[in-house]
C-alpha cells in the first residue's frame, strides 16, 4: 500500500473569525471529516489563525485583515472527503497529491535525542 496525501490551498475574501470558524467547521463535518481537535489564536491588533486536527490529517486558516483575505489549506489522506470539500467549496483547480516514496530519515545526530 502506498500512502497518499491530497492537498489544496487558496485564498478567500472573508476575514471575520467567527464566520470562518462556523463555516469551515460545518463544511468539514458535512464532508465527513473526523474533527479530533481545534485550536485558534486572535492576534493583536488584528488577525486570526485556526487549525482543525482531523482524523484524516489537518485544515488550517490564517487571515490577513489588512488585505481583506484569508489563506486556507487542507491536507487529507482520504480522497472521498477531500473531493467532497472541493465540491462544496466549488474549487476547480487541480489539487496536489503527495505519495510516499523514499521517506526521509532523521540523521544519526537526531536519533540519539
Amino acid at each position: 500500500m502506498q500512502a497518499n496525501i491530497w492537498n489544496i490551498s487558496g485564498w478567500i475574501e472573508t476575514t471575520e473569525p467567527e464566520t470562518l470558524k462556523k463555516q469551515f467547521d460545518r463544511i468539514l463535518k458535512e464532508c465527513g471529516f473526523g474533527i479530533l481537535g481545534f485550536q485558534e489564536h486572535h492576534f493583536q491588533p488584528h488577525g486570526y489563525s485556526a487549525l482543525w486536527l482531523l482524523s484524516e490529517s489537518h485544515f488550517g486558516i490564517h487571515t490577513f485583515p489588512e488585505e481583506s483575505t484569508c489563506y486556507y489549506e487542507l491536507s487529507s489522506c482520504v480522497e472521498r472527503q477531500f473531493k467532497k470539500f472541493l465540491h462544496i467549496m466549488d474549487i476547480k483547480e487541480t489539487p496536489r497529491t503527495f505519495r510516499s516514496s523514499p521517506a526521509l530519515s532523521f540523521s544519526k545526530s537526531y536519533q540519539s535525542l
